[in-house]
């Protein structure tokens, strides 16, 4: 018995060493029984498979980086972080939690790295959301007697910087004066898709979201919260505005209030 444990507890520690060597190689040298050749078919597909994936998922963040800063980047990903989940579709998640949890500002990096990795990790994360709208909504009935149920597929945003804008073109040092609103939204067709709106807006489907109130309730509210708007100017606008979320599917449908 005592042959076959020790024989477990070396191929463990043979394989903690590759699993080492894998994550650092530059840093970690390979078990000495196993041929490179072998070794480098290993190190290179780790690497590249996961490379590829994150360079997929934050396409606008990897544009920003030289390739000697994002094999870095990457290659410190692999060295340091542990994943908590096994799946290949949440290597973004991790990297996301990577940047924001262990990897301190570094020389280079934008002020906005963080807020645009979040805004690009939204997209997938929407794209493969288990979440259901719910079923038996009217999409024909009164806006304003119904009450607006928001689609679980909804993210309403903010950040600090506009980072629907950036890109290798433009990338700003300091955020401007008033922060960017955005809804990001899978809709009816299974398309994500994103759109720039106000504080007002996200205040509406703030309130929306607990879906407890109607429409002519919710503009209601909103009317309270800004005295210095005219209120018939603010309800026509609002009727609007419930429409278009309605037909863009960020309001999944209406159901008669209970």
């Amino acid at each position: 018995m005592s042959s076959v444990a020790d024989k477990t507890a070396g191929f463990q520690g043979l394989q903690r060493a590759f699993a080492k060597h894998l994550r650092a190689p530059e840093d970690v040298e390979a078990p000495k029984d196993i041929e490179d050749r072998r070794v480098a078919i290993y190190r290179d597909l780790i690497y590249n498979n996961i490379e590829s994936f994150i360079a997929g998922g934050f396409p606008i963040l990897r544009s920003l980086y030289s390739d000697e800063r994002w094999y870095d980047m990457v290659r410190d990903f692999i060295q340091h972080h542990t994943a908590k989940s096994p799946y290949f579709l949440q290597i973004s998640e991790e990297f996301l939690t990577y940047l924001q949890q262990e990897r301190a500002q570094r020389e280079g990096d934008p002020a906005f790295l963080l807020e645009l990795a979040h805004y690009e990790w939204v997209e997938l994360a929407l794209d493969v959301s288990t979440e259901e709208i719910p079923t038996g909504l009217d999409r024909q009935g009164d806006l304003l007697t119904s009450v607006p149920v928001v689609s679980p597929l909804v993210w309403s945003l903010s950040y600090r910087f506009p980072v629907h804008r950036i890109g290798p073109a433009y990338q700003p040092q300091e955020p401007p004066e008033s922060p960017t609103f955005l809804l990001v939204y899978r809709d009816l067709g299974d398309d994500v898709s994103f759109m720039e709106i106000n504080a007002v807006t996200a205040r509406l489907l703030q309130l929306a979201s607990a879906g407890e109130a109607t429409g002519e309730q919710l503009l209601a509210q909103i009317s309270d919260e800004l005295p210095q708007v005219d209120s018939e100017a603010l309800y026509g606008f609002g009727l609007e505005l419930l429409q278009k979320l309605l037909d863009k599917g960020v309001i999944a449908g209406l159901r008669s209030l209970a």
